[in-house]
């Protein structure tokens, strides 16, 4: 079993009293067994209490059921479906739109950022190797946005050319999500009148991922759209990543979803397995807790080195502030992207109110050849360069990550590290389920349930009256 995410916390340790770490060890046993217990009940769902429903723990197996699944049963197993659907949309289409809101595209979009080229969809159809461009809508009700990207996808004139074909992922689990079900519409009849509404490609180019029962599900056989996945009944949005809601648009891009899955099996196994101090989760969740329950620490930074995680931090903003943001409860997560944010947000992080813990996230190998400070003549050197030439572009992100932290330290302020060695499917399945045992082994550490989300649907109640009525 691979570790190969770290958690370093020396630096926070240092800031508060080390008994009370460790006098939290039992307390973080206790509440890990709880949720390895909560993935049993599953198989009783009348057994359920209901102070534990809704209970969507489904995620924690799923990637170790789907990798057997296909080695069990290969072509005919889910994983499997998956692959092919993705190689179909590559052979048939240039662009893809994934419509979807939340979890139902987050965690795709953290995978595209992360592992694909910077530039992907600036790139030709050969140097992608025929990998289509990707978008995402539906995550918002932005007439501007949605009509912008009508426009991109209408400029293309003819179905026989290959750079102007597109097809529609659309995923909802209720099918009943507002902003994604117009999206669908009107995305659906661009894609009719492009193709014609009766054509094979109305049928084999759209393919929902949702719920076993819902809306979608209702109107995809009625539609009778060749492939359509689901979202197990107990994996909740904000927890789907390693289903076919993120499965799908990574195998669309070309990714390893089987490594990606063996990373999260492979973080499960640590979780399960392994002791505080030893353990990325148990230490994660109680440096996180400490100081928040003792310092005050309500606000917990994620601090990305680099902008391609920027992504992965705004999926986790969401899986945090869902899941524990209860009760009035619950630390309040932002995503910061550095160098970038040390010349907006740093100032307050440096001299602010002290209710912060940074947590830096940061990748050890850059993913290309590192690019090196050019030396010039002297009468070119006004900007004073040539002290620095032949450094790289990572020494001098190196150098900005320990000056940071020293500065930090010098005034107190807490900060932990998660160490990545570099960027590849299975270092990402390791950190994303890192992430979700986490949030959920907190939640049930403090004594909230971590899944639900009943105040999103507030908002949504309300604005669905509103439309209605009006």
């Amino acid at each position: 079993m691979s570790k190969a995410i770290q958690y370093q916390a020396n630096a926070a340790i240092s800031l508060i009293d080390r008994d009370k770490l460790d006098a939290l060890a039992p307390a973080l046993d206790k509440a890990r067994q709880e949720v390895l217990d909560d993935i049993k009940l599953l198989d009783s769902p009348d057994s359920i209490p209901a102070e534990k429903i809704p209970l969507d723990s489904g995620f924690i197996n799923l990637p170790e059921q789907l990798l057997q699944d296909a080695e069990k049963n290969g072509n005919q197993s889910l994983l499997s479906k998956i692959e092919e659907c993705a190689k179909h949309l590559q052979s048939e289409t240039d662009k893809i739109l994934s419509l979807g809101i939340g979890g139902s595209y987050m965690g795709a979009r953290a995978l595209f950022e992360a592992l694909c080229h910077p530039l992907h969809n600036e790139l030709s159809s050969e140097n992608r190797k025929q990998i289509p461009r990707i978008y995402f809508e539906g995550n918002n009700v932005d007439n501007d946005t949605v009509s912008a990207m009508l426009e991109h996808l209408q400029q293309g004139t003819s179905p026989e050319n290959a750079t102007d074909r597109w097809g529609l992922v659309v995923i909802s689990k209720s099918g009943g999500t507002l902003e994604t079900a117009v999206a669908f519409r009107i995305f659906r009849e661009a894609l009719e009148s492009f193709y014609g509404k009766n054509s094979p490609e109305c049928k084999n180019l759209v393919v929902p991922v949702t719920g076993e029962t819902g809306k979608l599900r209702d109107f995809s056989k009625q539609a009778g759209y060749e492939r359509t996945f689901p979202i197990p009944d107990n994996v909740g949005g904000r927890f789907s990543v390693f289903t076919a809601v993120g499965l799908l648009p990574a195998a669309i891009l070309g990714l390893d979803i089987r490594k990606l899955l063996q990373g999260a099996v492979d973080m499960t196994h640590q979780f399960q397995n392994e002791s505080f101090g030893n353990n990325p989760v148990l230490d994660y969740t109680a440096i996180s807790h400490l100081f928040e329950k003792e310092l005050g620490m309500t606000t917990r930074i994620l601090s990305t080195w680099g902008a391609r995680l920027e992504a992965t931090g705004l999926w986790y903003d969401q899986l945090l502030a869902e899941s524990l943001g209860k009760n009035e409860q619950g630390a309040f997560p932002l995503t910061v992207v550095n160098t970038r944010d040390l010349h907006s947000r740093g100032q307050q992080h440096q001299e602010g109110i002290r209710d912060k813990l940074i947590t830096n996230l940061r990748v050890l190998k850059p993913g290309s050849t590192p690019l090196a400070v050019p030396k010039v003549n002297e009468n070119q050197n006004q900007d004073q360069l040539n002290q620095i030439a032949g450094k790289t572009i990572p020494d001098i992100l190196s150098a900005a990550f320990d000056g940071t932290n020293q500065a930090y330290a010098e005034v107190k302020r807490p900060t932990a590290d998660i160490i990545l060695p570099h960027l590849d499917e299975h270092v990402m399945g390791q950190l994303l389920q890192m992430f979700m045992l986490a949030t959920v082994l907190e939640g049930r550490l403090i004594n909230i349930n971590p899944y639900g989300q009943p105040g999103v649907e507030s908002y949504k109640k309300n604005m669905t009256k509103i439309l209605f009525q009006s």
